[in-house]
């Protein structure tokens, strides 16, 4: 009789450990799929950008805000992948980024004729006369945000400043208050964009 008892128990808690298995199975399953053959793994989520850090002063004064077309998208993402390959972080991103929006609305200009201000070209309306580089590398989106991002660096304690204050030590702008209104839209792209 004991070796009955014994049988039907070790029965039974093989029973509830399969039945628990497959109860759990599919649970567990669910969390370690593999991708089957014509099918795409799904990346777990980037992390977020901090939204603090892009804003750490808040916005000045009024914003403005631009609709922009796949041309400055394209252009936002280069700045974004310039400043990334510069091992510099978001915040750098919104000040280049605010400062491309004021200067050329993030588009890559030439030489505008008698609407040009002195011969200054590209996103950042650098000069090839004041040493930022050739016609061609000003108007390299890539080459322009490192000419400003390395810049930026020269600038003692910028990741502290306002924003227009350090993109004006960079800039010198005729208008050096200008570019405060392209913050917030700045800091948005940088959030869209930084982790695409």
């Amino acid at each position: 009789m004991n070796t009955t008892i014994l049988r039907k128990t070790a029965l039974g808690i093989a029973g509830l450990a399969f039945t628990g298995g497959i109860l759990a199975g599919p649970a567990t399953h669910a969390h370690a799929t593999t991708p089957t053959a014509g099918t795409t793994a799904v990346q777990a989520d980037k992390p977020a950008v901090d939204k603090d850090k892009l804003i750490p002063h808040g916005v000045q004064g009024e914003q403005s805000r631009i609709d922009l077309d796949d041309e400055q998208t394209g252009n936002v993402k280069a700045i974004i992948a310039a400043t990334k390959k510069a091992g510099m972080d978001e915040r750098a991103a919104v000040v280049s980024l605010a400062t491309a929006l004021q200067e050329s609305k993030l588009k890559n200009l030439g030489h505008l004729g008698d609407r040009n201000d002195h011969d200054s070209q590209g996103l950042f309306q650098q000069r090839p006369s004041s040493g930022w580089g050739t016609v061609e590398q000003i108007t390299d989106p890539e080459y322009a945000t490192t000419a400003f991002l390395k810049g930026l660096k020269q600038v003692d304690g910028w990741q502290d400043m306002p924003l227009t204050k350090a993109a004006q030590t960079v800039q010198v702008s005729a208008y050096p208050d200008h570019y405060a209104q392209w913050e917030q839209q700045a800091a948005d792209l940088v959030t869209q964009h930084w982790n695409s």
